[in-house]
């Protein structure tokens, strides 16, 4: 194991996901509600390691020979992306916004079931482009220019500095229940993911 080279891989990563995008907005929603947050969190993970994966592995060259295909994922996951944003705003702006109670491992508090739950989390993950120029492009583009017998090392970092941060705001969100038994904070973390999102989208557009 190489350690420089797992430091590296583990600093991008952190850099790259700690931002409250539309994934992490949904886990910390999730994990306020411990509503199936081991399902998720797990989801989450084992994504970002097949991506970073294939990133380090070759697959950021062969998205360069493929620009086309880039650019459907882009655009694809930018409609989705406008789509939850718009979601989370109109949530943020009724006026009957209801409070979200804390609960176990059942359905969320809309009903929502761990089928529901598994393909929101595989939507938002595998739908959102930023998956894919964060974890397959920048840090396969990364991981390529280390020495080669270092970059499963550097493959390495950078997955656990990802499950690191997915059980952190997946179980830690708990401990912020007690902000969010007002329907004022609900609203407030709806329009703020909602804006983020949208303006995420936005900036992106070519």
């Amino acid at each position: 194991m190489n350690p420089t080279a797992f430091s590296h891989g583990a600093v991008l990563s952190a850099s790259l996901i700690v931002t409250i995008g539309a994934q992490n907005a949904f886990v910390l929603r999730q994990g306020i509600m411990r509503s199936h947050v081991g399902k998720i969190v797990a989801l989450c993970s084992l994504s970002d390691f097949v991506l970073i994966a294939a990133g380090v592995g070759g697959a950021s060259t062969l998205a360069a020979r493929y620009p086309r295909f880039v650019e459907f994922v882009l655009y694809a996951g930018l409609a989705y992306l406008a789509w939850f944003g718009i979601g989370a705003l109109s949530r943020a702006l009724r006026p009957g916004h209801a409070v979200m109670e804390v609960q176990g491992d059942g359905a969320g508090p809309n009903g929502q079931s761990a089928w529901a739950a598994v393909l929101t989390t595989l939507a938002l993950t595998w739908l959102n482009p930023h998956v894919y120029l964060d974890a397959m492009l920048l840090i396969g583009t990364a991981g390529a220019r280390e020495p080669e017998n270092a970059r499963v090392a550097f493959a390495l970092g950078a997955m656990a500095a990802s499950l690191v941060w997915f059980v952190s705001i997946g179980y830690g969100a708990r401990f912020l229940a007690p902000l969010f038994r007002k329907a004022s904070a609900w609203r407030l973390l709806d329009g703020a993911t909602g804006g983020m999102v949208l303006l995420v989208a936005a900036t992106q557009l070519r």
